[in-house]
């Protein structure tokens, strides 16, 4: 764009000096014609300057109209001609401005009357013709949004006007009529000078207003539809008690029958007294309430929920201590730790009862009781169990993955959908305020950004507090004293410390052989018999067939496989006599056992040729170790590396933890420091490079316990003789070589007994541990309590002459 200054002042449209028009605030685009009150004193200054200044020349008077922002003038104005000076429409002297040109404006000058004068410099504006495409389609977009604009307004009469300009800086200026711009994109519009860049810039002022209106217009709709609906819902229900009022008269229903009907029954309810307070003031603020107000609906569900909770409701336990004793043995086998806790509990809550001991201090005598152990053992159905001896009732939480702390301490009422706590839940559904409890998996329950389940069970299981555990939901006192709750757990140190010390622990470490035996003579059988639509007289098995299950097909600490295992028999069975190939009755022997349901999974390593066993090669023991699934074996395979491979150092696989690796190195560092006096070729550790390995590489371990192991089959690598394939060990080395206590020692021989070990070896420290272990198992074990490594490697390692075939590794 070009400024060229008008040296002829002959034409209006090429000023020279010029009178200044201010306009506060506001801003006029060339083509506007615009009413001025001359009232104002800077605008009659003006219009007189510009009347006495065309008395000397040709044409209107001319004024320049310049905005005035914030006190101050902007760069660029316009050329206005003075129209008409008459009155207004309220009676007002006014002058009509036609604004004309854009005009740059220069220096001040000198000029008649009391306005402000100045140079004016006319602003060129190039269009380009023919107009090229583009600036066609702009024109096009500018017009359709401005009609649409028009016609949301019922302006009619203005679109033909809009649709017949065809000037495109006219176009652009028209915009300046347009009440939705502010006064500083008039001013942008005002000081672009070039018509195509200033027609852009009004179309997409107009296009973000009528963006803005459509959303404008959507949320009012939307209001106006709610408000409608308040309003319909408000006259209905207006009208509906108009109804009620006139069956009321007739003797039809009464006026507020509902309150009136929570009030009765909250009168009504055997309820303790902060409990009846705190309802019959809920009740008040339903009366109050309107029936357009959501609250009423969250007091009726709270009152539901208060009026179904047994709160002076109990069942009587039964004292009968010998049947319940008799029933803990009819439907559990083993067990004697729990059975006998149990006990002890009825016989002191008899004593109590009996001498008026029932409520000390408002707590009653209840009991919280943590079962510990692999799975399948009878942990969950042990729970059904206590509750059939006492005589109450039982109910079973689910606590397994759950991860929300509002599951056991329930929902504030204000959300929707609140619902109570679990332990609530249970109450209820019991019946009863002294029920049996089950809280199944305890060590499952995880934690996130929705809290920890685990801290608020810290109230729950407290005997000091939960006489006054407060539900979130109910917000009153709830008294659990009285609740016997029993936690299972497969693994303890999955549970949080301060949790367990509120329980008192009890650990099923697993069955026996002969335990398996008689459970699964009188519990499983049984029940697999009936499921597979057998009578006892059509199938039996033999008691050598169910130990060799036991034994041989199964190798677990519970018994669910082995269940597994029968009702496969029996399936098989019913299946081979509907198609005519089984003659019942029929009794299955240890011999029927393979043409069945197949070989056997698990034959113990006594059991297998000499030469097929894992220690029939130098370096590789057999340790015991405690996993989630109760005990097991654990083999452990050491090699040396070819001297001229330069692989030097120690390597260790099989996903072993921290502690383990650690017990790795004090093994080796043990063995090249006593290495002499052992009589083994210690020089080949530190040429050569070792690797130690526990097999099943899929299963993370970790712990001290096979310290003495790995120390015993480093020392059969180097010596060349065998570990005894009928010796398993356990128990922590220190540098020194003594062999420090660990835990698990009852399901670690458990294990051994099972997998066919006869003897094992455990630290001296842990001798009192074998008090829990049955007679039965230490009947079949020889059990070698030692204190030093030494003592380890005499009983586990051969004859030298029995590795005769085997050649030494070390050598």
């Amino acid at each position: 764009m070009a400024a060229e200054t008008v040296s002829s002042p002959s034409s209006p449209d090429a000023p020279s000096a010029l009178p200044v028009l201010p306009l506060d605030d506001e801003v006029v685009l060339p083509g506007m014609v615009v009413p001025l009150d001359l009232s104002d004193s800077e605008v009659r200054a003006a219009v007189e300057a510009a009347q006495a200044a065309a008395g000397t020349t040709p044409g209107k008077p001319r004024v320049l109209l310049v905005p005035r922002i914030d006190g101050t003038y902007a760069a660029t104005g316009v050329l206005g001609t003075v129209e008409q000076v008459g009155r207004l429409a309220d009676g007002d002297p006014g002058a009509l401005v036609r604004a004309r040109s854009r005009v740059r404006i220069g220096a001040g000058t000198t000029g008649p009357g009391a306005a402000l004068w100045v140079e004016g410099t006319r602003v060129a504006e190039n269009v380009p013709d023919p107009l090229p495409g583009h600036v066609t389609e702009l024109m096009k977009e500018y017009k359709a949004l401005a009609t649409t604009w028009l016609k949301k307004r019922g302006a009619w009469q203005v679109v033909d006007r809009v649709q017949a300009i065809d000037d495109v800086a006219a176009l652009a200026d028209n915009s300046g009529y347009s009440p939705f711009l502010t006064t500083e994109q008039k001013v942008e519009l005002l000081e672009t000078a070039d018509p195509v860049a200033r027609l852009k810039l009004a179309t997409q002022h107009l296009r973000d207003h009528l963006a803005e209106q459509d959303v404008a217009e959507t949320i009012a709709k939307d209001v106006q539809e709610g408000v409608d609906k308040q309003q319909r819902e408000f006259l209905l229900r207006r009208q509906l008690e108009a109804v009620r009022k006139e069956l009321r008269d007739l003797g039809g229903e009464k006026d507020g029958e509902e309150s009136d009907d929570y009030r009765a029954r909250v009168e009504a309810a055997d309820l303790p007294e902060k409990v009846r307070e705190a309802a019959l003031k809920e009740v008040d603020k339903l009366e109050r309430s309107s029936d357009q107000s959501p609250e009423g609906s969250w007091i009726r569900t709270w009152l539901d929920t208060v009026l179904e909770l047994p709160w002076n409701t109990r069942t009587e336990d039964a004292y009968d201590i010998q049947g319940a004793k008799a029933v803990l043995d009819a439907e559990h086998s083993g067990l004697g730790d729990v059975k006998e806790r149990i006990t002890e509990y009825l016989a002191v809550r008899k004593r109590r009862t009996e001498r008026g001991l029932g409520v000390i201090g408002g707590r009653r005598g209840g009991a919280v009781l943590a079962l510990v152990g692999p799975p399948g053992v009878g942990k969950t159905s042990l729970g059904e169990s206590v509750a059939h001896a006492m005589g109450r009732e039982f109910v079973r939480v689910a606590l397994g993955g759950v991860r929300d702390e509002a599951e056991i301490r329930g929902h504030r009422r204000t959300y929707v959908g609140a619902l109570p706590g679990r332990i609530v839940r249970a109450i209820k559904e019991a019946g009863s305020m002294n029920p049996v409890v089950l809280l199944d998996e305890i060590d499952k329950v995880g934690s996130d950004f929705r809290g920890d389940p685990a801290a608020a069970l810290l109230e729950v299981l407290d005997p000091a507090q939960n006489h006054t555990f407060r539900d979130h939901y109910l917000e009153v006192e709830l008294d659990l004293s009285d609740v016997v709750f029993l936690a299972t757990a497969n693994v303890l140190e999955a549970i949080p410390e301060a949790l367990l010390d509120r329980m008192e622990l009890v650990r099923l470490d697993g069955y026996t052989e002969d335990e398996k035996v008689v459970i699964a003579r009188d519990h499983l059988l049984p029940r697999q018999l009936e499921r597979a639509g057998l009578a006892a007289e059509e199938v039996t098995i033999d008691e050598s067939a169910l130990r060799r299950l036991a034994g041989e097909y199964t190798r677990e600490a519970g018994v669910r496989t082995l269940e597994r295992s029968i009702a496969r028999l029996l399936r098989k069975v019913a299946a081979q006599h509907e198609l005519g190939d089984r003659e019942l009755p029929f009794t299955v022997g240890a011999e029927d056992l393979r043409a069945l349901i197949g070989r056997p999974h698990h034959v113990p390593e006594s059991a297998q040729d000499p030469a097929e066993r894992r220690t029939a090669v130098p370096g590789v023991a057999t340790g015991l170790a405690v996993t989630g699934a109760g005990g097991d074996v654990l083999f452990v395979e050491a090699s040396l590396a070819d001297p001229e491979t330069g692989a030097a150092g120690l390597t260790l696989t099989g996903q072993l933890g921290d502690v383990m690796k650690e017990s790795a190195q004090i093994a080796l560092s043990f063995l090249r420091s006593h290495g002499a006096e052992l009589e083994l070729p210690v020089g080949d550790l530190k040429d050569r490079g070792v690797h130690i390995h526990f097999p099943a590489g899929a299963v993370p371990k970790d712990g001290p316990s096979a310290g003495v192991t790995m120390t015993t089959a480093l020392a059969s690598l180097l010596s060349g003789r065998l570990v005894r394939t009928d010796v398993a060990m356990t128990g922590e080395v220190s540098l020194t070589g003594r062999v420090l206590p660990i835990g698990g020692v009852k399901q670690k021989l458990l294990a051994a007994h099972r997998a066919g070990v006869t003897t094992v070896i455990i630290p001296k420290r842990n001798e009192a541990d074998l008090d829990d272990v049955p007679a039965e198992v230490l009947e079949k074990l020889d059990v070698h309590p030692v204190t030093d490594v030494r003592q380890v490697l005499e009983l586990a390692l051969a004859a030298a002459d029995v590795a005769s075939d085997a050649v030494p590794a070390a050598a």
